[in-house]
């Protein structure tokens, strides 16, 4: 009630005098369920100091929620902006982003593996009111994170080529897509920051700082991105090459600015240079929960190398195609993730204050709000594809392989929201194994034999992948549920 009335207060002393004839004069009458949506909304985007152990759980879902998706949301945007002009290159340009992104993967796991064990940790430290050991726990995070991105670059710069060769690139492919490689993954210490840096942010419960440093980040390499693609105004036209450096100048600037927002005042977790000292007991700490939480990431996304390698045996149009499908796909999902990252700091956060209870029901809660959300997006999908994936490309030769994708994945995205949230929650808890466990069953003993069966054995061709990628994603909802209900994560430490 404390938060509603200053915000009351304020909106009042920020009326003028004519406002305030005016609404003697013609009243308008404002429902308290609106008024309480708009404080809410009001809130979670201006930043909150709310203790999200206290109080109606589904209102501090919505204010967590509310940036967290918003943030997502614009990550989804740039991943189809990207798409967009790059499929103007040819289908060579596509199968490049596509197969590049395929080994990025393998950087996004370790980055988000990083970010896991720096979030659940800094959610319970935040929780029991530790905030300097919250503070303390981000820096080491931090640290770990520099040194495995310098790792990671090097021997992207070094082996690019190869590894675009390994996935089943043609010469076309490699001769072209050689320099975007070699920049996306050597720039990766942005990626590794930007996501770390966020996951602190959203652990602490400062969803609406992560929010900003995204939009930042991606905004600015969606203006930048067609000009260095296509030479517009004093830019060079560096085709393909010219999408990595504008990605890599944009979540650069990003991840500067969240550092600068994570050592200055008002911050949740307002990082000293103390905290920076080595601290090989809490480094050590953060190391096996985010080695556990990296090797469930890599598990999952690893498995969509295994997929675009059986795709790309039906070549660069089936490749185009399906990088089309995935991004559209992604633009969905990725806004679900930031439901799901609100569950997870609820989750953290009431095990730091003692109460299982409100995690488990926070996450549910959520589930249900992201069933809602992708059931509808899921329907919009399936039944507007040709439009949707004509709006990126009207090749002949990719479009139908575009469409394909995209219905058969939607069909299973009710699903996909509980799992989504419930793997997370899991995180949340600090129990990073219990998922590890179940991506590993389902991606690589269940979705790669299945997908090479459907598509080469009964001969369906990529729309066998696409079906394989609906079966799996719906069987780890399901298992999900079974073994989150056991309650073992309860009891998890960080």
């Amino acid at each position: 009630m404390a938060q509603k009335r200053k915000y009351i207060s304020e909106s009042n002393r920020g009326n003028n005098d004519s406002e305030s004839v005016n609404m003697e004069l013609e009243p308008t009458v404002v429902s308290p369920a609106s008024q309480s949506w708009w404080l809410n909304i009001r809130e979670a985007l201006r930043g909150s100091q709310r203790d999200y152990t206290q109080g109606p759980i589904g209102t501090a879902i919505i204010i967590l929620a509310i940036p967290m998706v918003l943030e997502m949301i614009m990550e989804s945007v740039f991943a189809l902006v990207d798409i967009f002009f790059v499929i103007k290159l040819g289908a060579d340009a596509a199968a490049t982003v596509g197969l590049t992104e395929a080994i990025i993967t393998l950087i996004y796991a370790i980055a988000m593996g990083l970010s896991i064990g720096a979030a659940a940790t800094v959610a319970r430290r935040i929780g029991e009111q530790d905030r300097d050991g919250a503070a303390h726990a981000a820096a080491q995070s931090l640290l770990v994170g520099l040194a495995v991105a310098l790792v990671l670059g090097i021997s992207g710069v070094l082996f690019a080529p190869r590894l675009l060769a390994l996935l089943g690139g043609s010469p076309g492919v490699i001769s072209g897509g050689t320099n975007y490689a070699r920049i996306m993954l050597g720039g990766n210490l942005v990626i590794v920051m930007l996501y770390l840096i966020n996951a602190i942010f959203r652990g602490a419960g400062d969803a609406a700082i992560a929010m900003r440093v995204l939009w930042l980040a991606n905004g600015i390499n969606i203006l930048l991105g067609p000009c260095l693609i296509f030479g517009v105004g004093p830019f060079p036209k560096l085709g393909v090459t010219g999408a990595a450096i504008a990605t890599t100048i944009g979540r650069g600037i990003g991840a500067l600015y969240a550092f600068s927002r994570l050592i200055g005042p008002g911050s949740r977790v307002e990082i000293r240079l103390s905290h920076f000292k080595l601290d090989l007991k809490v480094m050590a700490r953060l190391v096996k929960l985010s080695a556990s939480g990296t090797f469930q990431v890599l598990v999952g996304m690893a498995s969509w190398i295994g997929l675009m390698v059986i795709v790309s045996r039906f070549g660069s149009n089936a490749v185009a195609g399906y990088t089309v499908g995935i991004r559209v796909v992604i633009f969905a999902l990725l806004p679900s993730f930031g439901m799901s990252n609100a569950a997870a700091t609820m989750v953290g956060q009431a095990l730091g204050a003692g109460d299982p209870e409100r995690a488990e029901r926070s996450v549910w809660l959520a589930g249900r709000y992201n069933v809602y959300f992708l059931g509808v997006v899921g329907l919009l999908f399936f039944a507007f594809a040709p439009s949707i994936v004509e709006f990126f490309t009207e090749d002949p030769g990719i479009v139908p392989y575009g469409i394909s994708c995209l219905r058969i994945v939607s069909c299973g995205f009710v699903f996909y929201a509980y799992g989504m949230v419930l793997t997370q929650s899991f995180n949340g808890a600090g129990d990073t194994w219990t998922p590890t466990k179940i991506n590993l069953v389902v991606f690589w003993l269940w979705e790669i034999p299945m997908a090479y069966v459907l598509a080469i054995h009964f001969g369906m061709g990529p729309s066998g992948v696409f079906w394989a990628i609906t079966i799996a994603f719906s069987s780890l909802a399901v298992i999900s549920a079974v073994l989150f209900r056991r309650g073992r994560w309860r009891t998890r430490s960080v």
